[in-house]
């Protein structure tokens, strides 16, 4: 049974989602592949790095930071702090206007050819902060009218402008929900903004739920593919994520992103200054496996800042302040064809790969399941040395497959030739639960580290395949004949 309606979606007579225009549950399965969902709903995450796994490994996303005006308070957030090493929501080096963004789009286009999405994700709020939002959408689309729109919102100010999204073929939206329950929510949210009135408390929690549960209905009424955010806070909302999960299940959202709270002290956010931690890996992950069988979740998310420019995991922001872009820029869209032609013979080849690394593992029959740390840079291949890592995506092999589950963030081990214990301890921490490592080259030290903490590492399979390598890496394990390497 679905859960109930609130009382705004039952005076407002909201269409349900099993009879909306958009992709609901019972229509699409995973997000990985073409064969998994209807062709109009593949078109639109095909190319998508945050709605589609498999389209991360290719392509990249830039966030433009004209929305600075919020309507809500969060207790994990603290706009005012910056670090251009810092990869946080909400944290800008730069407000730029529409024009500027404009200018730093084409900038980024002409520069990186992986580039397939724009969206806006403050560092305040998209929907709040209307006008500029729709100024950058409506001149952007006039340049480079092939880019995917897409924003980040609180919901709150959500369902104002859907309709005008829906005009300005904007067709995906991240919504962040934390709670369904304003008890819950009053502990996250302190205060909120709304007609023109400051609200408090449960007040405030009961106003955002309802406008976000109204948001993410007309959302899928009219198509629009919705993401859901969700910040797991140990002790607070972690539980009642289950019942979020089944809330925007129930109302058409095509994914569920739960994300770890960031609470370091020295960003000066309401929980970081109180001591509220955030979860472990190994919590996420233990709730994100809970989860499964619910909305369909998104395990790739690196939680992006709000100008953050690149492939996911990685962010060249820096490289595209104001001061370094001419004043006349004009668009090549050539490197941007030439790249696409390029990654669809890739995405090919990868696909039979895949299928082939898939079918292995579930041959072993084994019924146990291998956590795999892989060091990659992006096009789906193990390419990134051991000491150079910034980040690690985490593997699952297990008799239903291989699978995406999630990123561990380092610090990188080896700069100017020669590694640092302490960071190579801080390493070996975030690789908790791994059993082993892969990644294009590894040092005899840091091997044997490892391997001390209980964790295997090879450079074995340096630059082939992950899905490839795993698969051989599993028969070997479980005694399954292994697949040819490939290239």
């Amino acid at each position: 049974m679905s859960p109930p309606m609130t009382s705004l979606e039952s005076e407002t007579k909201l269409i349900s989602p099993a009879k909306s225009a958009g992709c609901t549950s019972s229509t699409c399965a995973s997000p990985a592949s073409a064969d998994a969902m209807e062709s109009a709903v593949w078109e639109k995450v095909r190319d998508h790095p945050c709605y589609s796994e498999e389209a991360h490994h290719y392509f990249a996303r830039m966030h433009v930071a004209v929305a600075p005006a919020c309507n809500i308070q969060c207790n994990y957030c603290n706009r005012k702090y910056d670090c251009a090493n810092e990869s946080r929501p909400g944290v800008v080096s730069e407000n730029v206007t529409p024009d500027q963004a404009v200018r730093k789009v084409i900038a980024v286009a002409n520069q990186v050819p992986q580039l397939s999405v724009l969206g806006i994700a403050g560092p305040g709020d998209a929907c709040y902060d209307w006008n500029k939002t729709k100024a950058t959408f409506g001149r952007v689309a006039e340049v480079i009218p092939d880019l995917k729109l897409c924003l980040s919102t609180n919901g709150l100010a959500l369902p104002d402008h859907v309709a005008e999204l829906c005009d300005m073929n904007v067709d995906h939206v991240t919504i962040t929900i934390n709670m369904v329950d304003p008890q819950v929510g009053a502990k996250i949210h302190p205060w909120i903004f709304y007609k023109h009135r400051r609200y408090t408390g449960i007040e405030a929690a009961r106003i955002l739920h309802e406008r976000q549960m109204l948001g993410l209905e007309m959302l899928t009424a009219r198509g629009i593919l919705a993401k859901i955010n969700s910040v797991m806070i140990p002790g607070v909302n972690d539980e009642h994520l289950m019942e979020v999960n089944k809330w925007v299940k129930a109302r058409g959202a095509f994914l569920h992103n739960i994300m770890p709270l960031i609470s370091n002290p020295e960003h000066g956010t309401h929980y970081g200054l109180t001591g509220q931690r955030g979860p472990k890996a190994m919590e996420l992950k233990a709730l994100q496996d809970r989860l499964e069988g619910g909305a369909r979740l998104m395990r790739h998310c690196r939680q992006c800042r709000a100008d953050a420019v690149g492939l996911l995991g990685e962010d060249r922001g820096q490289e595209f302040t104001l001061d370094q872009i001419s004043e006349d820029v004009t668009y090549d869209a050539s490197k941007r064809d030439a790249y696409r032609e390029v990654v669809a013979r890739e995405r090919s080849d990868r696909a039979v790969a895949k299928s082939e690394a898939t079918e292995l593992v579930k041959a072993a029959g084994s019924g146990k399941s291998l956590l795999v740390a892989v060091a990659s840079k992006g096009g789906g291949r193990i390419n990134v040395h051991f000491g150079h890592a910034r980040e690690f995506q985490i593997y699952e092999a297990s008799p239903r497959g291989i699978s995406l589950v999630g990123h561990r963030k380092v610090e990188q081990y080896c700069l100017g030739g020669g590694g640092e214990d302490a960071t190579l301890a801080g390493v070996l921490a975030a690789l908790e639960g791994i059993d082993i490592v892969l990644c294009a080259k590894i040092g005899d030290c840091p091997k044997a580290q490892l391997s001390g903490a209980g964790i295997r590492a090879t450079d074995d399979y340096g630059y082939e395949h992950i899905e490839t390598a795993i698969s051989t890496v599993y028969a070997a394990e479980f005694g399954a004949k292994p697949l040819a390497a490939t290239a």
